[in-house]
């Protein structure tokens, strides 16, 4: 009697069951323990990983996207960056880009047409490429500029000024008690850590540009819940305007970038749009990228970015 048994497939080596083990242990564990676990070699539990998620993913269905929302990942010096889009309502990445620019989006443009979706709303930073992308190719969609990546840009500037104010430190006390607040000042008030409110409060006395830059930092966060497009429209007025009359040359710059950007920043009144979803896709990218640090297998990364919403642990090394 000749031939293959009827539970392995051609050339293969390890029946279909086996395999499916393979896989299952893969969603809750990683590479590495899947392949000590089962006595694998890691490149071996790497390609049955691979191509199961070759299989499942060769064709992502867009008809029914709705709202997106588009960011980057920074993957260092040789790979550089990758551009994601995300299904906001389902937290699954749709589309992976090489590159940060518009052309990273350029293959998706003409899958997403062909789907026949029809797109309402895309979330993003303040970057006028992707800004210019979606306005060429999804007219009819309201750009959202993203909360978090305008309080980004303010805590930025924030330690921008408190850099400056370091160097510029007539005394050495203040020169310390302004250096040791850097994390300090990016802790929303009510959540900084009690034991360490009076140390902040030191710095801020001792430095009005700091205090004031602080409490600006603190009254924009808010900006989030005037409740309607005129109420916040109002208050970013009302912002920019003491920024600018603060004549500190960051919370200038910050006011700046909002009057540039006012459309897209009041689009989130109309669509209750936030980045709380990617902002929690990024932190298990970070977690994966660590994991598979050194990781040469390009398509293996991606495969492993459309399959993250996959997960069923807690991520860990």
């Amino acid at each position: 009697m000749g031939g293959l048994p009827p539970f392995v497939g051609p050339y293969e080596h390890l029946s279909r069951q086996f395999q499916r083990y393979v896989i299952d242990l893969s969603r809750m564990m990683t590479i590495l323990d899947v392949a000590e676990l089962t006595g694998l070699s890691w490149d071996t539990v790497k390609e049955l990983v691979k191509k199961r998620l070759a299989k499942d993913y060769a064709h992502i269905r867009l008809r029914d996207l709705r709202r997106l929302a588009i960011d980057e990942i920074y993957l260092g010096r040789k790979k550089k960056y990758l551009t994601l889009v995300i299904d906001q309502e389902s937290g699954r990445i749709v589309w992976v880009g090489r590159g940060r620019a518009g052309e990273a989006l350029y293959g998706f443009w003409r899958r997403l047409k062909a789907s026949g979706a029809h797109i309402e709303a895309v979330a993003m930073d303040m970057s006028q490429a992707y800004a210019s992308a979606v306005a060429q190719h999804l007219p009819g969609a309201l750009i959202v500029f993203d909360r978090f990546h305008v309080m980004k840009l303010m805590n930025e500037k924030l330690d921008d000024l408190r850099r400056e104010l370091v160097r510029e430190a007539e005394s050495q006390e203040a020169k310390v008690a302004i250096k040791g607040t850097r994390w300090l000042l990016l802790y929303r008030r009510d959540n900084l850590p009690r034991n360490r409110a009076r140390e902040l409060q030191r710095a801020l006395d001792l430095n009005r540009p700091l205090a004031t830059a602080y409490l600006l930092k603190e009254e924009l966060a808010l900006a989030w819940e005037a409740g309607s497009w005129e109420a916040m429209a109002d208050f970013f007025c009302a912002w920019c305007e003491k920024a600018i009359a603060s004549g500190i040359d960051q919370l200038v710059r910050v006011a700046q970038s909002l009057t540039e950007h006012a459309e897209g920043l009041l689009t989130y009144a109309v669509t209750g749009m936030t980045s709380g979803r990617m902002e929690g896709i990024n932190r298990k990218i970070k977690t994966m990228l660590r994991q598979f640090y050194g990781l040469r297998d390009d398509d293996f990364l991606r495969l492993k970015l459309y399959a993250l919403h996959e997960s069923k642990h807690k991520l860990v090394g």
